[in-house]
Parts: C-alpha cells; structure tokens; sequence
C-alpha cells in the first residue's frame, strides 16, 4: 500500500511542482519539504510539534508555552506547511527551539528527518494526517499523538470513502484527543479503538486570550480619524464575493447611519487591488491602511501616487469625483481597506460591530473567537462549516448572529445599530462563553504527559 502511496504522492508533486516553484512563499521552505536540514542539528530527542497553517499555529503557542513550564530544558521542533504559520511560529519559539516546513510525505524523505531530528514524541494538530511520515514514526517507537483533533464534514465523507486505506494508518496513532463527541464518534466508525480517543474540549477558546496594547488601539483610532460619534463596522477575513455584499449593504445602511465606517481586511493581502477595484464600482473611495501610516501629517487624499507625482492614471475612482480638500478619511465615502499583516486584533478591539468573512461564500468561515473574547456583537454567514462545532454553540447561546445575504446582512446591521443594549448582550454572552469553555490546554497536557518522560 505505501509503494503505491509513494506513486501517487510522486505523480500529484509533479503536476503541481511548477506552480511550487513560481510562487515565492512556497519556494522559502523547499529544502526543509525534500529534506534538507542545517549541518549539526542536535535536539537531544525533543518534542516535534506540527501545525500546518496560522490557526493551528496559534493555537499551538499555549501548548507550546504550558509544556515549557512544565518541562524546562526540553527542547521542540515545531513545523509548518505555510510560511505565515511559519512565521507565527517563530514569534514565540525559543533560541533552542527549531522551526522548520514538514518534509513531503515520501517515505525515504520522512524516514532521514526522523533520523536527523530524533523525536521523543510527535504532536498533530488538528487531525493532518500522513501515512508515511506516521508510518516512519511508529516502526521507531516514536508515539504519536493528535491534539485539538477534528473531522470535519467533507474530511469524514472522504475518509469513509477510503476507510479501508486509513484504517491502518489511524492505528498507528497512540491517541487522538479530539475537540467533540462528534469527532470521536466519526473516528471510531473509521475504525479507532474507543479507548485511543479522548474528548478534551476546544484549544482554540484557550487561544483567545491575548494582550491589547492601548496604545496601539489610540493609534488605531487614529489611522482611521474616528471621533466619539462614529461606529466601526469592521469585516474581517473576507473572501471574493463577500465584499460586493458588504458594500451593498454599506451604502444602504448609510441612508440612516451615516456616521458608520467601513473597514475592510480581505483574507488574502494579495486581493487588495480586487477589493479597491470594487469599493470604486459602489462610488466608495478606498484609503488603504498602509499609506495612511506612509503620510500621517499630509492625509491621504483620494489622487492616487501616480497623480502626486504628476502622472498620469485611470484610476476608477478619479474618472467618478474631482479631487476634495481635507482628511479624505473623514469623507463619508471612503471605505477603508487593511492591506497590512497581524494588525486585525488591533481593528477588532475598536470595532462597535464585526463580520467575520469566508461565511457568505462556501469556504468554511474563518476563527471569530477573537472578536468574541473583545465582547463584540457578531454576524457571520451560513457557511461555517470548518468551525462546525463553536458556530452551533454560540448559535446555541445567542452569542452571534448568522445572515445568509446581503439583504439580511443589512437588516441585523441595521438592528444592532438600532439598539445599542442588543449590541452589548450579544458581546457579553460571547465573552462569557468563551470563558466558560476554556481549559483545553490543560486537559490536554494531562493526556501528553504519560508520552514525556
């Protein structure tokens, strides 16, 4: 079976290789994925962590940091498959700690990092499962454990689909401690025992919690000229397709509210230029965060770089409106679009409301305990199926609201706008759920430590 793994894996590299190589944030990990690891590397048999992308990255951190305490002077490679989750990591890793990309799952790859990087354990978040690399692991005696595991709906229908194949590759697994009944239940009709799986609750409640500088949040206001009268809508994560909808119900939620502004931040810094396109096609002017921070005295008007270096432009924006004198982000026409990395939180924490995007459109929705653990009222869309679990709990709880479109999208935004004390309960309730769930970590740690000697 692993022969014809090792085939199939092989054929799936090539085809997708030469886009591998174009784009630049897959390029930066390469040697590590075939490989490769720097001359003398010595953990005395730490304990390797993988989180393959930013969510499973933050909420590893906690873990990460408990097992430090508890464990001073053991060392830990963490891994990543993506370079932003690579990055988070290396916020909170220690100088002894090596960070690292997760080697491809072809069986001589995996077999010489083992070797090199000499394991005592082996920690998985969030069910990323690689027959190769546990295969490897397990002939080492190397144990093998899942934490915050999930299997999420199409996860399962696909696992079920191949459940003989899996079957052997999930034994090898010493246990999976899994977010839900839900989880346990898909994996033990994948065929795990019921006595390797543990339910341990949610890390991610444990994640939310977090430091907010008040004067990053006074600078914050700041960037966007906020005065006491104004409300921040602020939509964060957003894909291709929810923007149109948000603008849409923007301009009719500015009839009656127009002291209310729009902050933008897509998922995908890359789609900036996308989002501006369409803040132009709904007579909106977009003011980037960046280049306001580039020219804090002279503010940002709405020329462009190009007018005020005499050049000419086509710029959508400029063919509509002539040129306004004053701060362009008190224009009640602006939308404003954050095209810089890790300054959401900061945006969250002033925000009287907030939409948390890849809801409206089939993605699965993005992490909205942030904005839940600042007390804010919350609207997402019908789409959360990656955080199955937490969005039928708050719904449960009446601490977010669901929209399905845009027309209810500006009906809630209207109703909260409305009324204030409905606005604050919904925050409340949210905060207070987190709290209540919190403490997965912990129990987590507790099934880790028979596997750390």
């Amino acid at each position: 079976m692993f022969i014809i793994y090792d085939l199939v894996f092989l054929i799936v590299i090539l085809i997708h290789l030469p886009l591998y190589l174009l784009r630049k944030k897959f390029r930066h990990g390469l040697p590590a994925r075939v490989g490769v690891l720097p001359k003398g590397l010595d953990q005395k048999r730490p304990i390797w962590i993988h989180a393959v992308s930013v969510g499973e990255a933050v909420m590893v951190k906690g873990l990460v940091l408990r097992l430090k305490e508890m464990f001073p002077g053991r060392r830990f490679v963490i891994s990543t498959v993506t370079a932003t989750g690579n990055k988070i990591v290396r916020s909170f890793a220690s100088g002894n700690d090596f960070v690292t990309y997760l080697p491809f799952d072809f069986s001589f790859i995996v077999r010489s990092v083992i070797d090199r990087v000499d394991p005592s354990l082996f920690i998985i978040a969030e069910t990323e499962l690689w027959p190769n690399l546990i295969r490897a692991l397990r002939k080492k005696n190397i144990p093998v454990v899942v934490v915050n595991g999930r299997i999420s709906d199409g996860s399962f229908r696909g696992y079920s689909a191949i459940k003989f194949l899996l079957r052997p590759v999930l034994a090898k697994v010493n246990l999976f401690c899994v977010q839900g009944e839900m989880d346990k239940s898909r994996l033990v009709s994948l065929g795990v025992a019921p006595g390797n799986i543990s339910v341990t609750g949610n890390m991610k409640f444990d994640s939310a919690v977090f430091k907010i500088d008040a004067g990053e949040l006074v600078k914050s206001r700041g960037n966007l000229s906020l005065v006491a009268a104004d409300k921040l809508w602020v939509c964060g994560s957003t894909r291709s397709g929810e923007e149109e909808m948000i603008l849409a119900a923007y301009k009719v939620l500015l009839v009656d509210f127009p002291g209310l502004k729009l902050l933008i931040a897509p998922r995908h810094p890359d789609r900036v230029k996308e989002v501006e396109k369409l803040v132009c096609r709904y007579s909106f002017t977009p003011l980037r965060i960046s280049r306001l921070y580039e020219r804090p005295l002279d503010l940002v008007r709405l020329r462009s770089p190009q007018v005020a270096r005499g050049k000419r432009t086509t710029n959508e924006c400029e063919a509509k409106r002539s040129l306004p004198e004053g701060d362009e982000r008190r224009n009640p026409r602006s939308v404003f679009i954050l095209d810089t990395v890790g300054e959401l939180i900061n945006y969250y924490a002033i925000a009287d409301i907030v939409f948390v995007g890849g809801s409206l459109v089939k993605t699965g929705g993005h992490n909205f305990l942030e904005p839940a653990m600042l007390e804010k009222p919350i609207l997402c869309g019908p789409h959360m199926f990656n955080f199955r679990d937490l969005a039928a709990l708050f719904l449960k709880n009446q601490a977010f609201i669901m929209v399905k479109d845009r027309e209810s999208l500006a009906r809630e935004m209207k109703r909260l706008l409305n009324d204030p004390a409905v606005a604050l309960a919904l925050g409340c309730r949210a905060r207070a759920l987190i709290l209540k769930n919190q403490g997965a970590v912990e129990r987590n740690i507790q099934c880790l430590r028979q596997y750390i000697s």
